[in-house]
């Protein structure tokens, strides 16, 4: 039993600290308000007794701080002393000192509650909990309708480990103030902390119903609420409340903007979608919230949920504001997912190059448009020379910004680099990264060119700029300059004359050329010519990439396993094994090895970048069950 209430008072302790912050609120008392005491103010004699009790208390040597505490009381009562020198009584089993205690401190406080719940205390202590719980209730019969008497008691019960008395006191205050609301945050805090989670909902609901200006103070909240949770029970419980209360009362607006705003934190973009198009509607709003969240599913890759987005803005008609821009997005986005798929049709991108060539009649060369048509025109279509005269008409007009201007040449020089003019390609990209250095553009153009010098075998230069990039502001070009960095240093050793580097580079950039069956001969070339080689990694994982891009998932899960058969050191083994599980659950449809490849991930690779995801993964495909720690 001891255990247990040891355990209870540290705990309560605990949240009370965190929740009240009342140990600070017990210094302020120390001194007159209004007149601040310096260090140098405070007798030398008091302040090193002080820190020596601290001490003993921090060592958990409590008879030695309580003899100290003692003297300090009895010169200065304040309610620092006596937090501390009651703690060291009750731990050290002193109750007959703690209840004289109480009463001194009751006599300078007559209305303090909360040495009524320290006397109960030392009943609940001494093993007689009945007498307890009359002691508690005997301080909730005294408390009196006024708020900080309510928050005192409250506090005082959590200082004590007392959750349910604490709730108790909260729903008298409120039953006091004949308010249905009052002390609603801190009762959702109270019933979070118990795991009365259902509760705490109805708490926060209960808020919102009254003033919807906290919502996102709420959100704030289960955002916090919801950042540790290893076993996704809360958030099944969360989306199941917010679901059934959308349902049974739709009218309520605010049951439908917590809903969206839980499914954007979960990346639910289908039920994001869905909610924000309910607002739109109910609010009358002029479609700037689906805009946004169709903008956000474009940057996750949620092509469908984007494309469903864009077009249900078109539908409203050219009147609303985002008609024009949806339009051209809607555009974009159909070009983004056929490109983002494996070998799209000739027939498919002929269509779509019709289409944006028909919009840029309809609302203007807009850069974007510009660009992905070119894109088409060159990787896909073999066009290239009316793709390069197509930008560079852009690129002359007066009218255009910088930054527009900078995007459009850098898609000018990934073409030029296409075609073999590399020269000209490095010219363009270091023309945008001059223009802006500190900016995310500049730093993709940097990393392009780069990427160009590897291309052709300038390793030490690449690198050399690679290494610069590692601190970029954008993570992704941070992580894609670092893996281009360790690539060359880890090939570069034994091999002095970077033969297997070399043909890798040059594999690399027939990939990049879309010349993928040139690349495989190519990159099968380093097993040929060498025995072995720190590349061979790499090269297995290049040709299931390119392989996956060719619609070949079969072959490319053979090359991915041999990879992890061989080479399970590697520092390409979590990329490997997490694109295994990928391309398992979504391309071959195989649910169990795509667990196992996910599971592998977690436990296999603790440290990866991909744990997190891998997690999630798991998860969702065992049904929201517990993932493996």
């Amino acid at each position: 039993m001891r255990t247990k209430i040891r355990t209870g008072l540290i705990g309560g302790l605990t949240a009370w600290f965190l929740a009240t912050g009342s140990w600070f609120s017990g210094h302020a008392q120390d001194h007159p308000a209004g007149q601040t005491v310096l260090p140098f103010q405070t007798p030398a004699s008091q302040t090193s007794d002080e820190q020596l009790a601290l001490q003993y208390f921090q060592d958990r040597e409590f008879e030695k701080a309580a003899e100290i505490y003692d003297r300090l009381y009895a010169a200065k009562p304040t309610s620092t002393y006596y937090f501390y020198y009651f703690y060291c009584l009750v731990e050290n089993q002193d109750y007959d000192k703690a209840e004289k205690l109480i009463r001194t401190a009751r006599k300078n406080d007559p209305d303090g509650l909360k040495y009524i719940v320290d006397q109960g205390y030392v009943y609940y202590r001494q093993g007689n909990e009945e007498k307890a719980h009359k002691t508690y209730d005997e301080a909730l019969k005294k408390m009196q309708p006024v708020v900080q008497q309510v928050y005192e008691l409250a506090n005082a019960f959590l200082m004590r480990g007392e959750d349910g008395y604490a709730v108790k006191t909260y729903l008298k205050g409120r039953e006091m103030f004949n308010t249905p609301t009052n002390f609603g945050f801190e009762l959702a805090s109270e019933y979070e902390r118990t795991g009365d989670y259902t509760k705490m909902l109805d708490e926060y609901i209960g808020l919102l119903e009254i003033n919807q200006t906290y919502l996102q103070t709420i959100e704030d909240r289960l955002q916090m609420f919801l950042a540790n949770d290893p076993n996704n029970s809360k958030n099944e419980i969360l989306r199941k409340y917010l679901l059934e209360k959308a349902q049974k009362d739709p009218e309520r607006t605010y049951y439908s903007e917590l809903l969206w705003w839980y499914s954007i934190q979960q990346k639910d973009f289908e039920l994001a979608l869905l909610q924000a198009k309910s607002l739109d509607r109910r609010l009358k709003e002029d479609g700037g919230r689906v805009f946004q969240l169709s903008k956000l599913c474009v940057s996750n890759e949620n092509w469908d949920a984007a494309l469903e987005g864009y077009q249900y803005l078109v539908s409203k008609g050219k009147d609303f504001p985002y008609y024009e821009d949806a339009r051209r997005e809607l555009l974009n986005t159909r070009y983004l997912k056929l490109v983002s798929g494996p070998s799209p049709s000739v027939k498919s991108l002929e269509e779509l190059e019709k289409e944006f060539r028909k919009e840029m009649e309809f609302s203007g060369k807009a850069p974007g448009l510009v660009r992905n048509l070119a894109h088409i025109d060159a990787f896909y279509l073999n066009r290239t020379d009316e793709a390069v005269a197509l930008l560079q008409g852009l690129v002359d007009k007066p009218d255009i910004s910088l930054l527009d201007k900078a995007g459009i040449k850098i898609e000018l020089a990934d073409i030029l680099l296409f075609t073999g003019q590399v020269w000209d390609a490095s010219l363009l990209y270091q023309q945008v990264y001059q223009d802006f250095r500190n900016d995310e553009i500049g730093q993709q153009a940097k990393f392009r060119n780069a990427r160009l010098s590897f291309y052709i075998g300038e390793f030490k230069w690449a690198k050399d700029q690679a290494d610069i990039l590692k601190a970029a502001t954008t993570k992704l070009i941070a992580n894609d300059a670092m893996a281009l960095s360790l690539l060359i240093s880890e090939n570069t050793g034994d091999d002095s004359t970077f033969a297997g580097l070399r043909l890798y580079a040059r594999g690399d950039l027939l990939d990049y050329r879309n010349q993928d069956d040139l690349a495989i001969r190519t990159l099968d070339s380093v097993f040929i010519l060498f025995t072995d080689h720190p590349i061979f990694d790499d090269v297995l994982l290049k040709k299931a990439e390119i392989r996956m891009k060719q619609g070949l998932y079969a072959e490319a899960d053979t090359l991915l396993g041999t990879l992890l058969a061989n080479y399970r050191e590697s520092i390409l083994a979590d990329k490997a094994l997490m694109m295994r599980a990928r391309l398992n659950e979504i391309q071959l449809n195989d649910r169990d090895r795509a667990m196992k490849y996910y599971e592998a991930v977690i436990l296999d690779y603790p440290g990866s970048i991909y744990v997190v995801d891998a997690r999630k993964k798991y998860r969702s495909l065992r049904g929201d069950q517990e993932a493996p720690q």
